[in-house]
């Protein structure tokens, strides 16, 4: 599909420091970031605990657990976001006294995801006291109520948007829930979690039990690093509070603090903890993590996160990184097979506005990233298939900006109340089940709910420019300040530019990857430029426009600016 260069709109940003570059003052005013508080991410400027519904309780029912010492089983989730929110509440609980703290997680393949009857049988044979979901729960009624029956105390923790029943839970935190008035809805699973230890500590610190105990009482931002990799791979919005907790991550990790299932995943992917960016989390860290729930058992990513043994650290991580190579050839394989059933569909505009691709063949761990690769082929939701056995399919769905891909399923179950066997999720991306003999009838429902909230006139990707760079600012310091400027990510982009250069040499490197040499039109200054995934030009093209982002290029101790090619026309 085509891609449209828009600029964005700036607004006033007249109270931001005087000091600050004209050019990020430009970019930060694009983001609505109009006064230097907005740019404070001290701790101070945390939302505090007692603004997020729920934490009251939550943090009663743990306390009477550990002042009981009473076992406490921590029930994660098969993603990055599930695997950090598992290690930081089960360094976070031990640490604040809990004698018996323990983590099981499903394995997708055979329990599916959260708080199932079928996880909680497993569950039982632990005999714990208390159930504490992370980043999942707020769906599982039926697991709910089995919990009750087989006498089990629950606590849920979560993030995704719940339906219009909520699960019997002795308590439940979910910044999302209709009534809860916290500030920040964006917080992912492992944001929440870490409110939940805060407000625990509050109330053990209150009751005297640190004295009690004879234990020093832990500083829990020392864990930050969790909740920012937790935050960044899980794609939430980097509203303000979330920039607050990944910066702060991020500051612990550069300066050395750093857990060493972290360190090992950044260096497993040739970066250092020194000069980690968020970037870094998101497309290196997070990914290796990810690779142990989508193709083998999460349980590695958790045992990575737990040790403070380095050697350990390097070991599990290079497990991580060989699984992700996997996941990769997989993916390469199955994407491979979806563009070209999306060939066969319809020519161009025909596709379906919203568009449902299964092949018997695809594998259940890997459907969330084919379905977002073909989403930015193709600029529209898509939803990737896969068998899950018994006749069931598992669907991954990914939408487009401007599209609730979470009410478009609602929209569909409600329209046809037994098609549906599970749903859930949030605005970009959901997870749901159906009987394969339905898939037909649901692909068309899909399509159709989704053409009455987005118009095919919105089918095409626009790529929100910060407007152009002079030739002075196509410079290394520019390239160190933006990188300084983040934490970029979900909601509070990366700074991307365009502009009209000469192209004076180019080269495919990797067989898949341009490489080009150009410079301003019209100007002198030379600089190297990046293309992933684009093929060789035509030999006789001398010119393009260029949508890019200026970053560092870190090559044999010598650093050098270079831009990340997002789109080019000639």
């Amino acid at each position: 599909m085509s891609r449209v260069i828009v600029q964005r709109a700036g607004c006033s940003a007249t109270d931001l420091p005087a000091g600050l570059p004209a050019l990020l003052r430009r970019i930060y005013a694009a983001r609505g970031v109009t006064r230097a508080s907005d740019l404070d991410y001290s701790l101070r400027n945390l939302l505090p605990p007692e603004q997020l519904g729920g934490l009251d309780g939550a943090a009663k029912l743990l306390a009477d657990v550990i002042q009981a010492q009473g076992r406490i089983l921590i029930l994660g989730d098969f993603d990055a976001d599930g695997a950090t929110s598992c290690a930081l509440c089960m360094r976070g609980l031990r640490a604040l006294g809990a004698r018996d703290v323990s983590y099981l997680v499903p394995n997708r393949f055979e329990y599916g995801y959260g708080l199932t009857p079928e996880i909680v049988a497993v569950a039982q044979q632990r005999q714990p006291d208390l159930i504490m979901t992370v980043d999942n729960g707020i769906a599982s009624l039926a697991g709910a109520a089995a919990t009750r029956q087989a006498g089990i105390r629950l606590l849920i923790t979560d993030h995704h948007l719940p339906g219009a029943v909520l699960p019997g839970a002795d308590a439940i935190v979910n910044p999302n829930l209709p009534d809860n008035c916290f500030p920040s809805k964006a917080l992912a699973g492992v944001g929440v979690a870490f409110y939940v230890l805060l407000a625990l500590r509050a109330r053990l610190r209150a009751a005297g039990w640190f004295a009690t105990a004879g234990i020093d009482e832990p500083n829990l931002a020392r864990w930050l690093d969790l909740v920012a990799l937790g935050t960044v791979a899980d794609v939430v919005p980097l509203d303000r509070n979330n920039r607050i907790l990944v910066q702060q991550g991020l500051l612990r990790m550069r300066a050395g603090h750093c857990i060493p299932g972290i360190r090992a995943l950044l260096e497993a992917g040739n970066r250092q903890p020194a000069r980690v960016v968020a970037a870094d989390l998101g497309f290196v860290a997070g990914p290796r993590l990810n690779a142990a729930g989508r193709l083998d058992d999460m349980s590695l990513g958790i045992e990575c996160l737990l040790t403070d043994d380095p050697g350990v650290a390097c070991a599990l991580a290079a497990q991580l990184d060989a699984l992700n190579r996997d996941r990769r050839e997989i993916e390469a394989d199955m994407q491979a097979q979806a563009l070209r059933a999306v060939e066969q569909l319809q020519p161009g505009e025909d596709l379906p506005v919203g568009l449902c691709l299964f092949d018997p063949d695809w594998h259940q761990g890997v459907i969330g990233i084919l379905a977002a690769r073909i989403r930015e082929r193709v600029h529209r939701p898509v939803i990737a298939f896969a068998r899950a056995g018994a006749g069931i399919l598992k669907g991954s769905a990914r939408s487009v900006e401007g599209l609730h891909i979470r009410d478009v399923l609602d929209a569909v179950a409600t329209r046809h109340p037994a098609l549906l066997h599970k749903f859930g999720g949030h605005a970009m991306a959901a997870g749901l089940s159906l009987a394969e003999q339905d898939y037909p009838l649901f692909a068309a429902a899909f399509d159709e709910a989704v053409a009455c909230q987005l118009d095919r006139d919105e089918l095409y990707t626009r790529l929100w420019s910060d407007g152009e760079l002079d030739e002075a600012e196509l410079s290394l310091d520019t390239a160190q300040q933006l990188r300084g400027a983040g934490p970029w990510g979900q909601g509070f982009p990366e700074p991307l530019f365009d502009g009209e250069f000469e192209i004076l040499n180019q080269r495919v490197v990797g067989g898949k990857h341009l490489r080009l040499t150009v410079k301003r039109s019209g100007g002198e200054r030379v600089i190297e430029a990046i293309a992933f995934n684009t093929g060789a030009l035509p030999a006789d093209c001398r010119s393009a426009r260029l949508a890019y982002r200026l970053d560092v290029n870190e090559f044999r101790g010598l650093s050098s600016p270079q831009l990340v090619v997002q789109h080019l026309e000639y």
